[in-house]
C-alpha cells in the first residue's frame, strides 16, 4: 500500500497522480461504453472497472514517488466531497409514500443484516474493518455505501477493493437470479418488487431485475430501494460514533463522529427535503458525485497490492454470499410479517 501523503499539498504535487487516475477513470468508462455497444448492457458498471484497471496498473508498474501524493488525494478528499453530495440525492419524501410501517420493516431489517453480516464476515476471518464494508455494502446500497463507510472507519484501499469487487461480483448475480427466483417462488407483482428492492445491491440493478415483471414492480422496488438508501445517513452516523471511541475509554473525538464531509450529507439531504436545492443544480452535482466516487476508485485501485486482494478474496466471495441469502431470506421474513400481497 502507497504511503500517507502530507496533510498540506499544493496542487503542483497532486497534479501526477490526478492525471493518472482522470486516465484510468477515462479508461474505464470507455470500456463500460463498450460493453454497452457489444451487449446493450454494461454488466460491470465504471467504478469496478476503475478500482480493477487501477489494480492492474498498479501491479505492472512501479510508480515512481510523484505520482503519490495525488492518488491519495483521490481516494481520500475527492471520496468525502463525492459522499457530502451524494446526501443531495435522497429525500423523505420516499419514507412519506412508503408507510411506518414498511419503513419501520425496513429500518430492522437493515440492522439485522448489518448485524448478521458483520458477524459473517467475522466468522469467515475478515478483519472488523473489511467485514463492516462487506456488511455495509450487503444491507444499504453496494459500492455507494462500501465508499461512504470506508472514510468514517479509516479502511484500507485494499479492504475497499476486496469489499467492492467481490459485492459488485455479487450483485450482477443477483440481477440475473431475481427473475427466476420471482417465478420458483410465486411471488406476486408487489411481493416481487419489495423483495427486488430489498436484495439488489443499486437502484439501476432493482431496474434491470423487475424489467421483465411489469411497472409495478419495477415501481415498488424502486421505493424500497431508496427508503434502504435512506438509511445509508443514520448507519454513517453509527459508525462514526463507534469508530470514533478511543480504545481505552468512552470519550468521543467529535471529528471522527461528525467529519465533515458526513455533516455536508446530512446537510445536503435536509436541503433536499425541504426542496432547498435548485433542480436545476440536483443533476450537476449528481454528476460531480458520481464523477468524484468514480476517480476515488481509480485511486484506491492505484493504491492496492493485488497479492492482499487475492488472499482475502475467497473468504471475501464467500461471507458477502452468505449475507446476500440471509438477507434475501430476512427480506421474505419481511414480506410475510408486514403482510404484503
Amino acid at each position: 500500500m502507497l504511503v500517507s501523503a502530507s496533510r498540506s499539498l499544493s496542487f503542483p504535487a497532486v497534479l501526477p497522480g490526478l492525471v493518472l487516475c482522470a486516465a484510468v477513470t477515462l479508461a474505464a468508462h470507455l470500456l463500460e461504453r463498450l460493453q454497452l455497444m457489444i451487449f446493450g448492457a454494461h454488466w460491470i458498471e465504471s467504478l469496478v472497472l476503475a478500482i480493477l484497471i487501477g489494480i492492474a496498473v498498479r501491479s505492472s508498474v512501479c510508480l515512481p514517488q510523484t505520482f503519490i501524493p495525488g492518488i491519495q488525494f483521490a481516494a481520500k478528499t475527492l471520496l468525502e466531497i463525492a459522499v457530502m453530495l451524494l446526501g443531495a440525492s435522497l429525500s423523505t419524501a420516499a419514507i412519506r409514500q412508503a408507510g411506518l410501517p414498511l419503513v419501520g420493516g425496513i429500518a430492522v431489517l437493515v440492522a439485522l443484516s448489518l448485524a448478521g453480516s458483520f458477524l459473517i464476515g467475522r466468522l469467515f476471518g475478515l478483519s472488523a474493518s473489511l467485514a463492516t464494508l462487506v456488511a455495509c455494502g450487503n444491507s444499504i446500497c453496494g459500492n455507494s455505501a462500501i465508499a461512504a463507510a470506508a472514510p468514517v472507519i479509516g479502511a484500507k484501499p485494499d479492504d475497499i477493493a476486496a469489499s467492492i469487487a467481490f459485492t459488485a461480483l455479487l450483485g450482477i448475480g443477483a440481477v440475473l437470479t431475481l427473475p427466476l427466483l420471482h417465478l420458483l417462488l410465486g411471488l406476486s407483482d408487489v411481493q416481487y418488487g419489495v423483495f427486488a428492492g430489498l436484495t439488489a445491491y443499486a437502484v439501476p440493478q432493482v431496474l434491470a431485475a423487475t424489467a421483465s415483471a411489469g411497472a409495478v414492480s419495477t415501481q415498488v422496488g424502486t421505493l424500497v430501494k431508496l427508503i434502504r438508501v435512506m438509511m445509508l445517513g443514520p448507519v454513517i452516523l453509527l459508525l462514526g460514533a463507534v469508530h470514533g471511541r478511543r480504545a481505552g475509554g468512552s470519550t468521543v473525538n467529535l471529528r471522527h463522529v461528525l467529519p465533515w464531509f458526513i455533516l455536508g450529507f446530512a446537510a445536503m439531504a435536509t436541503l433536499r427535503s425541504f426542496d432547498a436545492i435548485p433542480a436545476a443544480l440536483l443533476a450537476g452535482m449528481s454528476a460531480v458525485s458520481a464523477a468524484f466516487t468514480v476517480t476515488a476508485m481509480a485511486a484506491l485501485g492505484l493504491s492496492v497490492d493485488v497479492r492482499s486482494v487475492a488472499h482475502t478474496g475467497g473468504r471475501v466471495l464467500a461471507a458477502a454470499a452468505l449475507s446476500l441469502l440471509a438477507l434475501a431470506v430476512l427480506g421474505l421474513c419481511l414480506i410475510g410479517l408486514l403482510n404484503i400481497v
